[in-house]
Order: structure tokens, then sequence, then C-alpha cells
């Protein structure tokens, strides 16, 4: 036997059940009480690629959950080293949540796997391990040097992963990283990510008096917080539906025509967003597509809102302080502090003189975007041809994986986001899914891309 796709086709049942016995743990980093999973998780990782194959295979500490080191770098001096990233943590989940089985339980059902972690990042992030034990146990070495790096808190913003990545640079050191988290939108036409939009997310703080007061006594001379609020919010968008903060837009690139063709390969329907939304129309930035605004424009969302009242029945009352949370997803070139600076002092520029206002950062993470003719690009071009069966479209990705300016910036190198997920899945939802064929044909393209990236 020395074809490792036939090695990986014949070991099918056995992949799956390994990736269910991974899904199994609830590595939910966002709840201490699950701590000794997350590293349950981590330590199994760990003891899967040792089994393997892998080299200096170790859990590593950071000041949160750890992150899992592994690698094969005997492909030789000649061949790119490739830095494979995943995570391994999963967000809450709970059958109360309106799961259809147990979270924690996968259970394939019509060609899906339905389980918490399943497709957001355990299924995919196990295609790159099953890919290195297809060729090692087939040929006995791999075409390419590999590193793997995965983490356990991606799901509560990779806190402690910077650091982790300044004081291990030389450790980590390679010619590109590739990175399975993304999706397409349909299992016959693959989609190669090539942007990742960047995030700046705010808190909106207006306080007026120093304790609710009765609206009968008080309204009408005192200005309502969640009234002011509301004044503030209504004007953080033009009447187009454009974002109304002085420079917001100053840094953007504009879209090339060929980027613009190519995101109308795959431009969504307003018919095909209602079915999907239940939404009575669509939204957004004028002299945009569908496509582009959620890929190629930066946003401004309002993502919670908190006043007053907000039980059962009645009270009139007029009260003391109103929160937002907003976050805005930024594109190429948009740097995430400048935003929150611009969009603060917007913001108190128009904030009412009767009440307070403070705007605080919470959280930001840059974007990034990739050069679609680079080899390492063209690799997974050829790589989904030939694994996958289909030329891949390319594609601006709405979402945001902070970590990809990460390697750009201390590590130096490009991410190939080399998606196997459907975006029907469910990530972060309730009955998260994935394809079964798809966890097998991203094995195929994984292999490939590993021997197309030594051509």
């Amino acid at each position: 036997m020395t074809d490792p796709r036939n090695y990986a086709h014949e070991q099918r049942d056995t992949f799956r059940r390994q990736l269910f016995d991974l899904i199994r743990i609830p590595s939910i980093s966002t709840d201490s009480a699950h701590a000794g999973e997350v590293r349950r998780a981590a330590e199994w990782i760990a003891g899967e690629m040792t089994r393997i194959g892998a080299e200096h295979v170790a859990v590593m500490p950071t000041a949160g959950h750890p992150v899992v080191y592994g690698d094969w770098l005997k492909a030789g001096p000649a061949a790119p080293t490739v830095l494979v990233y995943g995570h391994y943590d999963v967000q809450p989940a709970s059958k109360n949540d309106g799961w259809a089985t147990e979270p924690f339980e996968p259970t394939e059902i019509d060609g899906f796997i339905y389980a918490r972690g399943s497709s957001d990042d355990k299924g995919q992030l196990f295609v790159h391990i099953k890919a290195l034990e297809s060729f090692l146990a087939t040929r006995g070495a791999a075409p390419v040097n590999l590193k793997f790096l995965f983490e356990g808190e991606e799901e509560i913003g990779s806190k402690n992963l910077l650091p982790f990545l300044k004081a291990n640079k030389d450790l980590l050191r390679s010619d590109v990283c590739v990175i399975s988290d993304t999706g397409m939108r349909d299992i016959h036409q693959p989609t190669l990510t090539y942007a990742l939009r960047g995030l700046t997310y705010m808190q909106i703080d207006v306080t007026g008096p120093s304790k609710d007061l009765h609206s009968g006594g008080y309204g009408g001379m005192v200005h309502n917080p969640a009234l002011a609020l509301a004044q503030i919010i209504a004007k953080l968008h033009n009447p187009d539906n454009s974002i109304a903060v002085p420079g917001f837009y100053d840094a953007v690139l504009p879209l090339s025509d060929e980027e613009r063709a190519e995101l109308a390969k795959q431009d969504i329907a307003e018919a095909t967003l209602k079915a999907e939304t239940d939404v009575p129309a669509a939204w957004g930035e004028a002299g945009y597509t569908l496509r582009e605004r959620i890929g190629a424009r930066p946003t401004m969302e309002i993502n919670g809102l908190l006043s007053g009242w907000t039980g059962e029945g009645s009270k009139t009352v007029l009260p003391a302080k109103a929160m937002a949370k907003v976050s805005c997803r930024l594109v190429a070139n948009q740097n995430p502090y400048r935003i929150y600076e611009l969009v603060r002092d917007y913001v108190y520029s128009i904030a009412p003189p009767t009440v307070n206002v403070v705007v605080s950062l919470l959280n930001m993470g840059d974007p990034a975007i990739i050069d679609i003719h680079s080899s390492y690009v063209q690799a997974a071009v050829s790589a989904y041809e030939r694994g996958w069966g289909a030329a891949p479209n390319y594609a601006r990705e709405g979402g945001s994986i902070p970590v990809v300016a990460d390697f750009k910036r201390e590590l130096g190198i490009d991410s190939v986001m080399l998606g196997f997920g459907l975006n029907t899945d469910g990530a972060h939802g309730p009955n998260e899914r994935f394809s079964v064929e798809m966890f097998h044909k991203g094995i195929d393209t994984a292999i490939c891309f590993y021997e197309d990236l030594r051509k």
C-alpha cells in the first residue's frame, strides 16, 4: 500500500470513530468548570499525534488553557514548512438550548455528524492529523515539513495565543500557515477564503439620574438615558445604510474589478437570504451586492441593548442608565484601535449634554487579506481540484480569525484558509453539524495540498 488517499478511504470508519471520541470531550473554554475537560481534549490530541508518528509533541502551558504542539520535520530543507493551526475548544452547548440530540454525543443523521465542535473546529483540525497519518502509514514520510499548533482559547478571543507566539517564534518558524476553520455555501462548490474581517467591539454607557426615577414625577424634564442612547444609535448610520462616523472608510481598500468578478460568482440572491433567515427583505450599504456587503465592506452592528424595566408587567420607571454593545466588522487596511477612536469621538460629538456618555473598548482583532496569486494559494486551488473534485471560488469571509493577522505580524507568514465546512453547519448554535462526506473529502484535499506544495 503506497497511496495515502487509498489508506484514508480504507480507514474512513476508524477515522470517524476517532473523531467522535474527541468530540465527546466537552472542551468549553469559556466555562471555568470545564477547565479539566479542556485540558483532557488537549491531552487526547497530543496522544493521537504521538500515536500516528508526530514528534516533539507537547501540551504547552499558557496563562489560560494549553496549546498543543507537535511536528514532523523530516522532509528536508528543500521542502516547505507548513504550520497547521486549529482550535480544540468549543462553544457552550446544552440540550435545553434547542438541540435535537445530546450536543456532546455525536450522532449521524442523513450524512451529517451532529455535535458541538463537529465543524467548529474539531472536525476540520482532525482532517490534518489524519492526512499526516495517511502519509506516514503508507510512505513513511510526508512531502512537506509540518508543525501543528492547536489552541484551547479561540472561542474566548485567543487572549493567550499572542504571548505564546511571541515567546516561541523559533519553534513556530514556517513558510506558510494552513487553517481549516471556514466554510462554503455548497458541498459541490468549494470556496477559498482569501480575506477575513477584523473586529472592534465597544460598549456605550449612558447615565443620567443617580437612580431610577418615577416617570410621572420626572418624565418630561429629565432626559431618559434609554431615549438618549436610542437617539445616539440612530445617528450611527446614514440614510443609505452606510456608516456615518467621519473617517470610518478612509483606509478601506477598494475592490478591484477582478475581485468583484470573483465575488459575483457566489453572490447571494435576496430570495435565498429571506428563506434562510425569515427576514422580510435584505438590508445593507447601497451600491454593493449582498456578497460584497458581508466580506468586502465594513459594518457596524448593535449586538445588545439593556435599560430600564424588562420584567413581566409594567413599571413606569425612568431608568438611570442604558447600555449598548456595538461591534464593527473591519476589512483589509482598517486599524481596529483607530476605528474605536473614530467611533468614540463621533459618539461624544453627538451625545446630548443632558446625559453622561462613556464609550469603552472591549475587544479587537485585525483584518487580513492574502494574495490569491501566491504559490501557496495556487497549491490550494490545485488541491481542491484533485481532492474535492472542483475548482474553488474565491471569497472574502465576513467573520474574523484574528490569529491570521497575528501570524503575519509575529511570524511573517501568510495563511491559506483551506475550509471544509458548510456555512449552514450551525457553528455556535444548536444542532451544529459536519458533513461526513466533507470530512473525508477534506482529508483527501489536505493530502493533495501537501503534495502540491512540494511540486
